[in-house]
């Protein structure tokens, strides 16, 4: 690796950080609606799903390893879930239809939290990453003196 490449690990790092970021903040926001029955679209609160795709960095990789290297991650999309509306029996809930029924959103908050937990040891791998670098190149300059 020359040294113009060497920083790219700190560029694949962040881009896994902002990734996760984005992830845990939609899942926040699938958290807060677990319970919206009623949203401007009509209909109960729908579940999103962060959509990651990976960076190929082609600038140098070609000419050194004669293919392309892995550059991090994006966020492609945000989409929502294709899951159905959970129908629970609530027959004094502002929502219901005439036979007592209201649909509810497709959010699970047991499968949320897992995916929060997930998502924040992601972040925290990806910080551990940027540490070890920075010491790395600390004890290497440190070499130098």
């Amino acid at each position: 690796m020359g040294f113009n490449r060497m920083f790219s690990v700190l560029d694949v790092s962040s881009s896994g950080l902002s990734a996760e970021r984005t992830r845990m903040d939609v899942i926040a926001g699938n958290i807060a609606n677990a319970q919206t029955t009623r949203t401007p679209e009509g209909g109960p609160y729908r579940r999103k799903l962060v959509v990651f795709s990976s960076v190929l960095d082609e600038e140098m990789s070609i000419a050194e390893s004669g293919g392309k290297d892995l550059g991090g991650v994006k966020v492609v999309n945000i989409v929502p879930s294709t899951e159905e509306f959970q129908r629970v029996h609530a027959p004094g809930h502002p929502d219901a239809d005439k036979d007592g029924y209201v649909m509810m959103p497709n959010v699970n908050t047991v499968y949320e939290m897992v995916d929060m937990m997930s998502a924040s040891r992601a972040y925290q791998a990806n910080l551990a990453v940027v540490d070890t670098f920075r010491e790395m190149l600390s004890r290497t300059l440190a070499i130098g003196r």
